[in-house]
């Protein structure tokens, strides 16, 4: 995991190495029939450039528009989506290690926000994409969803 302070705004990143080939990875992140094991549990549609989505996590009776800003097939996705403090931008790419192994990066920019309110996002978004990549990998790897992101918060968000 990394954290970057800029003079202006953090950037959180985090990174996971599957055991799966990027293809098999990669659909899993834009496939919400595969998505739903290990992040939100329902979604508008699968992931296409400059195509809006809704996610939902149905456990916190939240829910989101995801805007899918750019899709490059088994390299990099880029959505943007809102947050407490406006839009931040999320890029994941899918870095090839072998033919049967992926690196996936995240990475999540444009918190706004100071003092504690800015910490507070910053540092939720950066466990949930860890928990979001563990999630997966669990997933990929073993086919045992581990319901991470519902049991983060048991108590609600």
């Amino acid at each position: 995991m990394a954290l970057a302070f800029s003079s202006k705004t953090p950037t959180v990143g985090t990174a996971m190495l599957i055991r799966k080939p990027v293809a098999v990875v990669f659909e899993a992140f834009v496939e919400p029939k595969v998505t739903t094991k290990f992040w939100f549990t329902k979604s508008s549609g699968r992931l296409e450039a400059q195509k809006t989505v809704q996610w939902t996590w149905e456990m916190y009776g939240a829910s989101t528009d995801v805007h899918v800003r750019t899709v490059e097939p088994n390299r990099r996705i880029s959505i943007d989506w809102a947050t407490q403090g406006g839009r931040t931008v999320i890029d994941f790419e899918f870095e090839p290690r072998g033919e049967d192994k992926t690196l996936v990066s995240i990475t999540n920019a444009g918190f706004a926000g100071q003092g504690d309110e800015l910490v507070t996002q910053v540092l939720d978004a950066m466990g949930g994409f860890t928990l979001v990549l563990a999630g997966a990998k669990a997933v990929l790897e073993h086919g045992i969803a581990l319901n991470l992101i519902g049991d983060r918060y048991p108590d609600g968000h």
